[in-house]
């Protein structure tokens, strides 16, 4: 059960290294060569998406199912276990979105990165002429 969390916790580590890659300031030729290889591994690491999507979904119906642990017959015990368990659901959410936001993220960084280079070669196309 934890294995999945485990993945998307290294996916959205990876994720934000990459955009962090992405907006630091670097030479021209090293840029475009790391965005086009950023480029390159978007298509298949679109799975996150879907991947995220499905774990909030469980995340959804696991806390419309969750027995309540709120009168006076629960113990200290069951309380802090009932608490654990909606702080785990909440971080289990926010890492959800996080790898969705950040794979938003770096592919929009990549698309204007592609754009400003495609309107810098027809700007020297035009000085040429």
């Amino acid at each position: 059960m934890a294995l999945q969390w485990m993945i998307l916790t290294y996916v959205v580590a990876a994720e934000a290294a990459i955009a962090t890659l992405l907006t630091l300031p670097s030479p021209k030729a090293i840029k475009s060569r790391f965005v086009s290889l950023i480029s390159l591994t978007l298509q298949p690491s679109l799975f996150i998406i879907p991947f995220a999507g499905f774990q909030l979904l469980d995340i959804y119906w696991k806390n419309e199912h969750r027995l309540m642990c709120t009168g006076e017959i629960c113990t200290a015990a069951e309380r802090d276990r009932y608490e654990r368990s909606i702080y785990k659901a909440q971080r289990n959410a926010i890492l959800c979105v996080a790898a969705c936001l950040l794979y938003w993220c770096i592919y929009r960084v990549c698309k204007y990165y592609k754009e400003i280079q495609s309107i810098e070669e027809v700007e020297k196309r035009l000085k040429d002429e």
